[in-house]
């Protein structure tokens, strides 16, 4: 057997990567991937999916009732993009893409509700099953409800945001299918915080992930387990055995180049026998636990941020495109203003905590991986995020 550590961690662990480049999907070969507003507009910059993006607007345009507003007409165009490019993920993968949910709406229960069943619909009237999607959704307490109320009717969901064990044992109680623990963020929080570094078992967002694995598996709920957003292959080890990870290209490398022996870490059969007390959480308790934990407290919000700002960006320009085609210009849309809707502080450089969005494209974009994207490495980077064009014509 080989000792490298991305085999042996597939034999005890669902690999799943944590980027939309179709090209290191299929390098990698992981069994679900995601989709989101960032991915999409990072898509939107790049001539290959210009006529993807016009077909889109211009139909999302024509079956708008009469009098719509552009901001009704990009909003149906934003949903029919997702599902778009969803499916040709799902040309690849073997099981699962998740879409999201539109972030603006975390804090209402119903609204959420009325778009998951929206783009399953869009999903099902393109002849993909509901069972290769996954729902999105923000793992606030309205969220966590939509989809216990989606999951009911055969709508699976993946609860994102997660930061607290209050967030995790309200999803396992709402029978939602998949939960995405952030290690790494929580582990910037802390390190901020406090001025510190961590590694191995004592990195905060190991120890999360860890306390939220012996929890569900003591207990014997269903919810699958996705950590996610991590810093280092370390972090990865120490979670050796969870449900799921979700690793970007660039670790997933170092794995793969690192041979040495990886045990175990997490094991349902040892967390059956811990001694754990159990905690039921109705909305009373998850929010005094809320607020009790800043680090979850403060972390969910600047998600949810982050979430709404990629895409009122994807929004922007799609409303930018859609001006240009009724005034009968061709032109596309530069990197440029993209770049300047996340430097907030307006220095030259893009930072982790300016972008906000989806790790493993701020990832794909910082080229020299110092912790900040430049104005180069955006216009370069645009034309390897996505490669789905070519995907399609394989």
């Amino acid at each position: 057997m080989s000792n490298n550590l991305l085999e042996q961690l597939r034999t005890m662990t669902v690999v799943v990567a944590d980027t939309g480049d179709i090209q290191a999907i299929e390098k990698f070969k992981p069994r679900d991937a995601t989709t989101n507003p960032s991915l999409i507009t990072a898509a939107a910059q790049m001539s290959q999916y210009q006529s993807i993006l016009d077909e889109t607007l211009l139909q999302s345009k024509k079956d708008s009732s009469s009098g719509a507003t552009d901001a009704k007409i990009v909003s149906l165009a934003f949903d029919r993009l997702a599902v778009s490019f969803g499916k040709k993920i799902l040309e690849i993968v073997p099981k699962r893409v998740s879409t999201e949910v539109d972030a603006r709406l975390s804090f209402d229960t119903e609204k959420t509700i009325a778009k998951g069943r929206d783009l399953i619909a869009q999903y099902e009237g393109a002849g993909i099953s509901r069972e290769r999607i996954l729902i999105k959704i923000a793992s606030t307490w309205e969220g966590i409800q939509a989809a216990k109320a989606l999951e009911a009717e055969g709508i699976h969901c993946n609860l994102t945001l997660q930061f607290g064990l209050h967030q995790a044992i309200a999803c396992a109680e709402a029978g939602v299918t998949l939960i995405s623990p952030f290690v790494g963020r929580i582990l910037d929080w802390h390190k901020k915080e406090t001025g510190q570094d961590y590694v191995g078992p004592e990195d905060p967002g190991v120890q999360s992930v860890t306390t939220i694995y012996n929890y569900y598996k003591n207990f014997g709920y269903k919810t699958e387990i996705m950590g996610a957003s991590f810093r280092n292959i370390g972090e990865i080890e120490e979670l050796a055995g969870c449900d799921l990870l979700t690793i970007s290209p660039k670790l997933l490398a170092e794995l793969e180049a690192k041979e040495t022996e990886l045990p175990r870490k997490l094991d349902p059969a040892k967390a059956s026998t811990m001694d754990i007390e159990k905690q039921s959480i109705d909305r009373a308790t998850f929010d005094k636990m809320h607020a009790a934990d800043r680090m979850a407290n403060e972390k969910l919000a600047e998600g949810i941020k982050g979430f709404t700002k990629a895409l009122e960006s994807l929004e922007q320009l799609l409303a930018k495109r859609l001006a240009q085609l009724e005034a009968g210009a061709k032109v596309g849309v530069a990197s440029a203003d993209i770049f300047q809707s996340y430097d907030l502080d307006g220095d030259g450089f893009i930072t982790r905590e300016e972008w906000l969005g989806s790790d493993a494209v701020f990832d794909a974009l910082d080229e020299d991986q110092d912790g900040k994207i430049s104005p180069a490495e955006m216009g370069n980077g645009l034309g390897a995020v996505l490669h789905l064009a070519t995907a399609a014509d394989r």
